[in-house]
């Protein structure tokens, strides 16, 4: 039994092609500016706090966006929302190098650009997985999943390192300069791609449009199944913010920081890379949780690691536990939700694992201040353990999960072969 990356969907679809090799790129661009952003703040304030509150900034236009884009991305030209959100990133992004560039760089313009920013990728991303199940054929989408996921972790594992070394040779202006140049190249992706027309009446964008996709949410409790899953992981476990103690205080290796942000990653990608086992797995319920559950243990053990090198050890067993439910969580979206909500769905999906991370830096900054980094690493890994057991027992539907009988699989497999869909006839090799 072949535990290898399925390739089939790259090589025989070429939309399916583009739209990896255009999301790595906006990854790795976003992971380089993501660098460039909290340095050249800290730089010209000697502020944490100021670091800290570009995200706060961020916050309230990524849970209005996330939503309105989703509505969107059901009723107009999805090819033609990811291309001119890219364009209106290439804008915002190219005048964060040019201030960069200036001999004094403006806070203000870090602070102003910084919504406008965070708006269009939020507007873009329910288009972009929305369109991805139609550039491949339903059966393929596991695997697909597995492709994209790979394509996602290379460009965070790289896009830090690049930040880091043009931050400390040429500047930030040059961080945000490779950016624009690779939100340019994802643009050119989208713009290459077939035509996508909805095939079924689409709902104008409305906020009774978008109470009709929380309300199908709601409704199946498979979907919210995922949803809790997530949050409670990413809530509870996330040990990101205690990192830079964990590195300076515990093992007293300050140096070696950057191997803890890049040990989950490094798992995630080995995940991906052993994942031809995915196609062959129908209980994707039991598989969340299973892998989920491994997450929380994992990062427990981290906090525990008498040793560095253990710890990331740990980490990376967390990151390829993680890589594996992310993947099924999303192969159970994209084979069941139906074509006409899959916008709103995914805007609905971007904001359970875009709020999570944020809440969960002041539950463990809080938590580390009271009880001591370890015991905050340890207890957050293993209270998202009971959270997911929780989840398990609450919502059953989603605990017995079957892709061979669930019933929203089949009948969008068979809306899909009505309308003669095995990806698109424009993406055969």
């Amino acid at each position: 039994m072949s535990v290898r990356l399925d390739l089939t969907p790259f090589r025989r679809h070429r939309d399916f092609r583009l739209l990896v090799a255009a999301s790595t790129l906006f990854y790795l661009g976003q992971a380089i500016s993501y660098v460039a952003v909290p340095y050249q703040i800290y730089t010209l304030t000697g502020s944490n706090t100021m670091v800290g509150l570009i995200g706060l900034v961020e916050l309230a236009p990524l849970l209005v966006a996330g939503l309105w884009g989703g509505a969107l991305a059901d009723h107009v030209d999805r090819k033609r929302m990811l291309v001119l959100t890219g364009v209106a990133q290439v804008f915002f992004t190219s005048l964060l190098a040019v201030n960069a560039f200036l001999a004094n760089p403006r806070i203000w313009v870090l602070f102003a650009i910084a919504p406008f920013l965070v708006t269009a990728a939020a507007l873009q991303r329910p288009s972009r997985e929305a369109l991805l199940p139609r550039t491949v054929d339903h059966d393929e989408l596991p695997a697909a999943n597995a492709i994209s996921s790979l394509g996602w972790q290379t460009g965070n594992l790289l896009g830090p390192t690049i930040g880091g070394i043009l931050l400390a040779s040429v500047g930030a202006g040059w961080c945000f300069t490779v950016d624009v140049l690779g939100v340019l190249a994802a643009t050119g992706c989208y713009l290459a791609l077939a035509d996508y027309p909805h095939r079924e009446e689409t709902t104008p964008p409305s906020l009774r449009g978008i109470a009709e996709g929380l309300r199908y949410a709601l409704a199946r409790k498979d979907l919210l199944g995922t949803y809790v899953v997530d949050i409670a992981v990413m809530f509870l476990a996330m040990p990101l913010v205690l990192f830079p103690a964990l590195a300076a205080t515990i093992f007293a290796q300050p140096e070696l920081l950057g191997l803890l942000y890049t040990a989950e990653t490094v798992g995630a990608l080995l995940a991906s890379t052993f994942s031809g086992w995915h196609p062959r797995i129908h209980s994707y319920g039991k598989v969340v949780v299973i892998a989920a559950s491994l997450y929380g243990l994992f990062i427990a053990l981290a906090g525990q690691a008498p040793t560095f090198w253990l710890c990331c050890l740990a980490l990376a067993a967390a990151g390829a536990a993680d890589m594996t439910s992310a993947v099924f969580r999303m192969t159970l979206w994209n084979q069941s939700i139906p074509e006409n909500l899959r916008g709103r769905l995914a805007g609905i999906e971007m904001l359970s694992y875009s709020i999570g991370p944020l809440a969960a830096q002041v539950r463990a900054g809080y938590t580390a201040d009271s009880w001591g980094v370890r015991r905050a690493i340890t207890v957050g890994g293993l209270a998202s353990v009971a959270g997911v057991v929780l989840a398990a027992v609450a919502f059953q539907d989603f605990w017995r999960y079957d892709a061979r009988t669930d019933r929203h699989l089949l009948a969008e497999r068979e809306r899909r072969a009505a309308h003669g869909e095995a990806g698109s006839s424009l993406t055969e090799t």
